[in-house]
């Protein structure tokens, strides 16, 4: 690769810095850029809502990369920056300032950003929203301050955040829509699930219940209830989803349809520009659909197959989906990715919060989940990766080990299967 090629990677976050480190590992000799709005060198995010908010984990924990590793590498780190614009004919950014900087290829990994509430009251003081390190310092003090805690969503976010506020001993509401928490991933059997975890740690669930109003005099101490109820909390968590941070590819000319459109190459409709992380929505040839995962170990991939395809590697990115939450005493892990199907194949005891979750489509399986069951993650995978058709009551008996469930067709063919 020519030295005096530059690769800029805008969004200094899990995927830009992997990236970044990939492309100093495949001997790229270039110029590397590595810009981000935060004034913190790249760090992870998940422990934001677990670990770190309940002050089990320092800060050190969290960074991507110790202090020395950007300039030992070559890498410029530049932190505190926005960039204001792209424009990809010109192979040019634009800083905020006016400085202009020419890229030779660049790679968007700009994250997401947290979904406002659009409600009377949202701008109140006491509201809070959570995605970044100083957004979780500041929150792990309220917490503590607050007489009451009210978690509006019952997503990953909003159910974490439930579960470490009660685990720093507060007193902790969850407001949301949703009959159960994570519904909308996991069905109504599994979500039940953590809707009696929360509940058996003195959560005050209101769900099926639709908010029109934050209210308070100076200050929130509560939210209001479309049917009239006010639930009263001194501090208000907002977590209903993010949205992914677009804004430069659109304005660009980029495609755009639920993040930045890319192929299984991470390559956007622009020459010489790719995305990966939260904000890219990539082409998954294994669900034949597009999919834009907002989970740390999609960031965690995408950067270095990102760079490598920077560098002309033309390699797909094939990684089955994956993330994992901490709950009180249940940890789970899901792989795979199901957002239809028409079968829930439980194995094992969900009272006892020790079990495995399985989401069929025509037969075969999409997703599975292990719950405080840590030896059979590799077997789930290479279930889902064979794309075989399965006995559901076989697929539910825990005496029927999970290799011995039937080989991929493929497999039966004497040819190979995708993994």
């Amino acid at each position: 690769m020519a030295t005096d090629q530059t690769f800029v990677i805008v969004g200094a976050s899990l995927a830009g810095a992997t990236a970044a480190e990939a492309l100093r590992a495949e001997g790229f000799d270039g110029r590397v850029v590595l810009i981000g709005e935060e004034a913190e060198r790249p760090y992870e995010r998940p422990m934001l809502s677990k670990e770190y908010l309940r002050g089990e984990k320092p800060a050190a924990k969290l960074y991507v990369h110790d202090e020395g590793f950007y300039p030992d590498n070559g890498i410029e780190l530049m932190t505190g920056t926005r960039v204001e614009s792209l424009d990809p004919g010109a192979h040019e950014i634009t800083l905020a300032g006016g400085a202009r900087m020419s890229y030779s290829r660049l790679l968007l990994s700009t994250g997401a950003a947290p979904r406002r509430l659009l409600l009377p009251g949202a701008d109140l003081p006491g509201v809070a929203y959570l995605r970044a390190m100083g957004e979780s310092d500041a929150l792990r003090a309220a917490i503590t301050a607050a007489s009451r805690v009210i978690v509006i969503g019952a997503g990953w976010i909003g159910s974490e955040v439930a579960a470490s506020a009660r685990q720093l001993g507060a007193q902790v509401a969850i407001v949301a829509p949703e009959a159960v928490p994570l519904v909308r991933v996991l069905g109504p059997e599994v979500g039940g699930v953590y809707r009696d975890l929360h509940a058996g740690h003195g959560v005050d669930l209101h769900l099926s219940t639709q908010i029109e109003a934050i209210v308070g005099n100076g200050a929130a101490s509560g939210v209001r209830t479309t049917d009239g109820v006010v639930i009263e909390g001194d501090l208000v968590v907002v977590g209903v989803g993010v949205t992914p941070r677009v804004e430069l590819a659109r304005d660009a000319g980029l495609t755009v349809e639920n993040g930045i459109v890319v192929d299984e190459f991470l390559a956007t409709s622009a020459p010489d520009v790719f995305a990966a992380g939260d904000v890219a929505a990539t082409w998954n040839t294994r669900y034949t659909k597009r999919i834009r995962m907002e989970h740390w170990a999609n960031a965690l991939s995408q950067g270095p197959v990102a760079a490598r395809n920077m560098l002309g590697q033309h390699t797909a990115y094939e990684k089955l989906p994956y993330f994992y939450s901490d709950q009180y005493d249940l940890g789970m892990e899901y792989n795979g990715y199901a957002d239809d199907w028409d079968d829930v194949v439980v194995r094992g005891d969900t009272a006892g919060r020790e079990f495995l979750a399985f989401w069929l489509k025509d037969g075969r399986v999409l997703a599975g989940m292990n719950a405080n069951i840590w030896d059979q993650g590799d077997d789930i995978k290479a279930l889902i990766r064979s794309g075989a058709s399965v006995d559901p009551d076989r697929l539910a008996d825990p005496s029927v080990p999970l290799a011995d469930l039937p080989a991929s067709p493929a497999a039966k063919a004497g040819g190979p299967s995708r993994g």
